[in-house]
């Protein structure tokens, strides 16, 4: 019995959440258009396909909701360009975001550190750029 009862209080707490979460349209991929602009920075430091992949599906569907959108990539984030897999093409999605007006950043010392060349994905910029992205952005994300 009393197993029964914390479990109907337990279901009693999580039911309102579990139907918010529901009712959001979770998944959709319609941006809310009566939204005001927001300005997200977003630092990668991640080379997982997967995580990077999902960053930059957010950095996306912001810019498609009329949003300033700036990536930082620093330590194993620089790695991007090489990120790719069959589940996960990371450059179709880093194509998009800079085709569609993101700002791309990439650490200096990270990139000297493994020896990549700058270029348009990775651009060399410095922390002073990260900095700028902290203080200017209304909402930061870290992957």
């Amino acid at each position: 019995m009393k197993r029964f009862i914390i479990r109907i209080l337990f279901i009693g707490f999580l039911l309102p959440y579990t139907q918010s979460q529901t009712s959001t349209g979770c998944g959709g991929t319609k941006v809310n258009d009566s939204k005001k602009p927001i300005k997200l920075g977003i630092v990668i430091y991640s080379n997982d396909p997967e995580t990077v992949w999902n960053a930059l599906r957010i950095a996306n569907y912001s810019l498609s909701g009329k949003d300033t959108v700036s990536v930082f990539l620093m330590g194993k984030g620089v790695e991007i360009k090489s990120l790719s897999t069959k589940d996960y093409d990371v450059s179709d999605k880093l194509n998009d975001f800079l085709d569609n007006g993101g700002k791309i950043f990439a650490c200096g010392t990270c990139m000297n550190s493994r020896n990549l060349k700058e270029s348009k994905v990775c651009p060399i910029s410095s922390l002073s750029d990260l900095y700028e992205i902290i203080i200017r952005s209304d909402k930061l994300l870290t992957f």
